[in-house]
């Protein structure tokens, strides 16, 4: 199926990192989708005149590591898992193509918006310091000795860049967490969102409508903690996680 992927990505426009700039949207609304991959070829062909791909040294899919950080107790967890607003993500990101790195502060308020700050950083040194401890200090207002590294969320990525309008659109397939020796993946989930400076009704997010693929799901960090942590409180995520296993296990899609 990856292969049907790659083949479809191989017809779109094509956009670089630079020509990306006027949709970094690093303050915006996100639409989540989930669904099972056998859906993705057709979904890429009916909106392939509609978008750019990204292509980062000659590859149209990117491959994301991303360390997550949050307190001794999975504060930052347990806010989302209770339905709290204003709420943050502190996490280290490797674009593995690109050999970057950033140290990045997501913030969600309670208006729905995300809200993202970084930084560069030079390698993946896991301590935060320097510009990344100021970002964390001026963002969240906290420092250091508040947060340890948690677990590695690691995917590949496709980003479509919406022609006309305002909006990008990533879609992470090859979903795989690891929490030291525990280890999960979620083989054949897509997992889709609409990023854009305000809600609307796009080419993208019609055609998913049209799928009857419905907007809903968790984050990847916040569905990493549920596999992986024993014990952890997780009540209100178990629908959306219960859905996420139907979509993987969905024979008739495979």
């Amino acid at each position: 199926m990856k292969n049907a992927v790659k083949a479809i990505l191989d017809t779109f426009e094509v956009i670089t990192l630079e020509e990306m700039d006027r949709v970094k949207l690093m303050d915006r609304t996100d639409s989540k989708f989930n669904f099972n991959i056998a859906q993705l070829p057709k979904l890429l062909e009916e909106v392939r005149e509609n978008y750019f791909v990204l292509e980062v040294s000659g590859t149209r899919m990117s491959r994301y590591e991303t360390l997550y950080y949050d307190t001794p107790e999975f504060d930052l967890f347990k806010k989302h898992h209770n339905g709290r607003t204003n709420r943050y993500k502190i996490r280290l990101r490797r674009y593995v193509e690109s050999d970057l790195n950033f140290f990045e502060v997501k913030f969600k308020n309670n208006k729905g918006r995300t809200i993202k700050k970084r930084v560069k950083k030079s390698d993946l040194n896991e301590s935060i310091t320097e510009k990344s401890l100021d970002l964390l200090a001026a963002t969240a207002g906290m420092n250091p000795d508040s947060v340890e590294p948690k677990l590695w969320v690691n995917y590949n990525r496709i980003t479509l860049v919406n022609k006309i309008e305002e909006e990008r659109i990533t879609i992470d397939l090859d979903l795989e967490v690891k929490n030291g020796d525990s280890t999960a993946d979620f083989s054949g989930l897509v997992i889709v969102e609409a990023k854009q400076s305000k809600l609307s009704d796009t080419a993208f997010v019609r055609k998913l409508k049209e799928l009857h693929i419905r907007e809903g799901g968790t984050s990847k960090y916040c569905l990493a903690v549920s596999k992986l942590v024993p014990g952890i409180k997780q009540n209100n995520f178990k629908p959306a996680i219960s859905t996420i296993q139907k979509i993987i296990d969905d024979k008739k899609s495979a």
